[in-house]
């Protein structure tokens, strides 16, 4: 069944590879149809994956092997909500270690150019603390890092 509403992500000819990586890393995600485009197009030939349907943490999405004309930027991203460190330092890792690059504040890039932002979830509490000087340290910590240390983000919380 196509879902009524899909996020379509334009890459350079690494869609399935995409995808494969996505379904491998993220609970809840997997790799559905691919398309083999019916006849030649701008950036490919009958033949190449045209599209490929996947789902990344439970959010449908078509990957469109479009070609080199658009380069996907930080104005779209995943976040992914995580529990514990270990999570957060695995996914941060897998995307890093699969030829991706660290960015700030939780922000990193995998190596098709698409933001993730691997966000515990106690930076969220800590940042929407009542308190406002708890969120703002904890703010403040935050601004600091790459990968986000929850160890670090709850001692600032605490002041």
């Amino acid at each position: 069944m196509i879902p009524k509403n899909t996020i379509c992500l334009w890459y350079d000819g690494g869609a399935l590879e995409a995808a494969q990586f996505y379904a491998r890393t993220f609970p809840d995600s997997a790799v559905g149809r691919v398309l083999h485009a019916p006849g030649d197009y701008p950036s490919g030939k009958q033949g190449d994956v045209l599209t490929v349907e996947f789902t990344v943490a439970g959010i449908p999405c078509l990957g469109l092997n479009g070609g080199p004309a658009f380069k996907p930027d930080e104005a779209f991203s995943f976040q992914i909500a995580t529990d514990d460190q270990a999570e957060t330092d695995r996914l941060w890792q897998a995307i890093i270690d699969n030829g991706g690059q660290a960015s700030a504040c939780g922000w990193c890039k995998d190596r098709w150019g698409l933001s993730w932002q691997i966000t515990p979830r106690v930076l969220i509490e800590a940042i929407n603390d009542p308190d406002p000087a708890a969120a703002r340290r904890a703010f403040e910590a935050m601004m600091q890092m790459g990968k986000i240390d929850i160890a670090t983000i709850e001692a600032a919380r605490r002041g």
